[in-house]
């Protein structure tokens, strides 16, 4: 995974994805509707929207939720994940500490995240930039 590279058409692709998917998200209580798109390692798409409740805690955020539309679909590995929220102010975007480390699950640290809004893209990192000296599935393979 370390030399992988995400395409224009690619990258294409899991905006469209997720900005429809932030468009369905249920964002009642927050106002911060979310949408989310994993390229898996079979070159599939899998978005998910952020689902508020009104118990907080119960709630299920975007990255999540595209994470388990790839494994229903069989996928096992994300390439790249883009997140779309508000962030035409220059305040884009990341997945929460909860997400990145779900994303540590099905990701390398190499995992590209790209943050967009409704309007445009905004910054792109590596989950290593974002989750760094992460507590991945190696350490407990490793025992």
């Amino acid at each position: 995974m370390p030399n992988f590279t995400l395409t224009d058409s690619q990258q294409q692709a899991l905006l469209d994805a997720a900005r429809q998917a932030r468009g369905r998200a249920y964002a009642p209580y927050s106002n911060y509707p979310v949408g989310a798109a994993v390229l898996d390692e079979s070159g599939r798409i899998h978005a998910g929207c952020n689902v508020e409740n009104a118990a907080y805690p119960e709630g299920l955020c975007a990255e999540a939720a595209a994470l388990s539309a790839m494994v229903l679909a069989g996928g096992r590995q994300a390439r790249a994940v883009l997140v779309v929220g508000s962030g035409d102010d220059g305040n884009w975007i990341t997945p929460c500490g909860g997400c990145r480390q779900k994303l540590r699950e099905f990701g390398a640290p190499e995992l590209i995240i790209q943050s967009a809004s409704a309007l445009a893209l905004g910054p792109r990192h590596t989950l290593a930039q974002l989750l760094p000296e992460s507590f991945g599935p190696g350490h407990i393979r490793a025992n």
